[in-house]
């Protein structure tokens, strides 16, 4: 019994080994673009010709002298000082528009009976499978129908409902006990109080995700921004980035040291929401 046990044990931690080394050359694989783009924007104009090796591990890869001055010669040649206030506000516009949203109906699919509750919510999962270019026309002309071209609303409005929110929020949502509500209206609650009282201070979790999520599809947002608008009014931080490398011709050490300041952002969040990102993750597909 003994032995067998010691065998159990060796493969168990033969196991757990090799799927560390996997994840730890996946992590690293995956991790490979942003020490280059960190690296290259440390760098020189010359070192990014003279000094390039794709491994971190040799000295080649990173620069003699970091030269930090980069980011603030690529802050001010790129003028980002208003694409970067232009993301920061459609972002946050954009982010509290889809919390009222996705929020409000997801409480109504997990813990409101009504007629056609199934097929609305069925009907509203379809709708993830249509490719967001679809909508690019009919989106277009809405916002040019109620003169939103080149304003905030023409960016945020049109993206304050998503149907992937909604479903996540509503998994969440829908393993939170029906008894804390039915106890609540019985001391006179309605929906608006439960909703305000016990569901969302329970749903950290999944409303961080939704935050981290909505801000990224933002922030990282370019196509429609360039249909959208026409000046450098709300233009965001990605189309202020590709007009800055279209301009900067081969000075690849601003161009990366520009794509560090418009991915900063999205990393400092990330880390910031990381435990609670993934513990929404695990338990929304625990039950539907």
């Amino acid at each position: 019994m003994a032995t067998r046990m010691r065998a159990f044990a060796r493969r168990r931690a033969a196991a757990t080994t090799a799927v560390a080394v996997a994840l730890a050359a996946g992590a690293f694989v995956a991790i490979m673009p942003f020490l280059f783009m960190v690296s290259t924007s440390l760098k020189t104009l010359v070192e990014t010709l003279t000094r390039v090796d794709p491994l971190p591990f040799r000295a080649e890869f990173w620069p003699v002298e970091p030269q930090w001055n980069n980011y603030v010669d690529a802050w001010v040649r790129a003028d980002f000082s208003i694409f970067f206030r232009n993301s920061v506000i459609t972002a946050a516009v954009t982010v509290a528009g889809v919390l009222a949203t996705s929020t409000l109906a997801a409480y109504a699919f997990a813990k409101m009976r009504f007629a056609g509750r199934v097929l609305v919510f069925s009907l509203l999962l379809g709708t993830l499978i249509i490719p967001e270019s679809v909508y690019l026309v009919p989106n277009f002309i809405l916002i040019t129908k109620l003169g939103w071209n080149d304003r905030l609303a023409g960016l945020t409005v049109p993206f304050m409902a998503s149907a992937f929110y909604i479903f996540l929020l509503r998994q969440f949502f829908n393993q939170l006990p029906d008894e804390l509500i039915e106890s609540a209206r019985i001391d006179g609650a309605g929906h608006v109080r439960s909703f305000l009282g016990i569901v969302l201070p329970l749903s950290r979790a999944p409303l961080v995700t939704v935050i981290f999520l909505a801000f990224i599809g933002s922030w990282n947002a370019l196509q429609w921004p360039l249909v959208a608008t026409r000046t450098e009014r709300w233009r965001p931080l990605t189309v202020g980035l590709t007009m800055f490398i279209s301009e900067s011709g081969p000075e690849w050490h601003l161009r990366m040291a520009g794509s560090v300041i418009a991915v900063a952002p999205v990393v400092l969040l990330y880390l910031l929401a990381q435990r609670q990102f993934t513990e929404a993750i695990s338990r929304s597909g625990i039950k539907g």
